[in-house]
């Protein structure tokens, strides 16, 4: 009898990482019956990211809070940043650092007329060019907009790391299978935001859900200008940048 994927996860012991409230919701999206849940209604969700650019000082506490939260393997990274480095109006050719990934800080080494840091992460895009090359559907998409890798399933085939236009996605050394940001789905489950908008001490990362009426992000998009990586990709990025400078690539 051909096992489901609930039941292969069940075996694999992949629960013990969702406890409570965030296992319960992960059965039932795996089921098909996310709206069904007790404890996390996922329909009501639509989760997305804010990130202001300006409050960001490249102190790499993000990075390394969401190395220890996800155990990343020393070397690879969900999320980094990038340092920017622009010469008067020369937006074209920016010189770009990201020692690390930014994971110990950046070296007070400022050039140019114009520097800044930009973080970076998955996008959790509505139409990832990620999950459409899966040949196995092992990337999916949950109900609430965050876009995962069922490790059971994955070949290693790194389709879907060549179809990343925002090079977030490595090949695990340790699993031999795709790992990228998850939005850190078994907290935000929980009520809980993600490790690196926690670790960060100037807010410039922000947990945001589209789906909720009372949640700031709405006002904050109304007032702001806020743009998202690579547009003419027409991914429907989730992650929205504030005032992104013209440089970045």
């Amino acid at each position: 009898m051909e096992m489901t994927r609930r039941e292969m996860l069940r075996k694999s012991g992949k629960f013990i990482l969702l406890t409570g409230a965030a296992a319960t919701a992960f059965e039932y999206v795996l089921a098909g019956k996310a709206e069904a849940s007790p404890n996390y209604e996922i329909t009501k969700h639509w989760w997305a990211m804010i990130i202001d650019v300006d409050k960001c000082i490249g102190c790499g506490n993000c990075v390394r809070a969401c190395s220890e939260e996800n155990d990343v393997p020393e070397g690879y990274f969900r999320t980094w940043i990038e340092r920017y480095h622009v010469e008067g109006w020369d937006n074209a050719h920016p010189e770009v650092d990201s020692p690390n990934g930014g994971f110990d800080g950046f070296p007070d080494n400022h050039k140019g007329e114009k520097s800044f840091f930009i973080p970076k992460l998955c996008n959790h895009c509505a139409d990832s060019p990620c999950t459409q090359v899966c040949p196995v559907g092992a990337t999916f998409t949950t109900p609430d907009g965050v876009v995962l890798v069922d490790e059971k399933y994955c070949l290693g085939c790194r389709y879907c790391i060549q179809a990343c236009p925002y090079g977030c996605r490595f090949l695990n050394p340790k699993k031999n299978t795709a790992d990228k940001c998850t939005l850190c789905y078994h907290r935000i489950t929980q009520g809980l935001t993600t490790a690196c908008c926690e670790a960060c001490p100037t807010s410039a990362r922000v947990l945001a859900d589209l789906k909720n009426p009372k949640d700031p992000v709405h006002e904050f998009l109304r007032t702001h200008s806020v743009q998202v990586l690579k547009p003419h990709m027409a991914t429907g990025a989730k992650v929205f940048y504030k005032d992104l400078d013209g440089a970045v690539r």
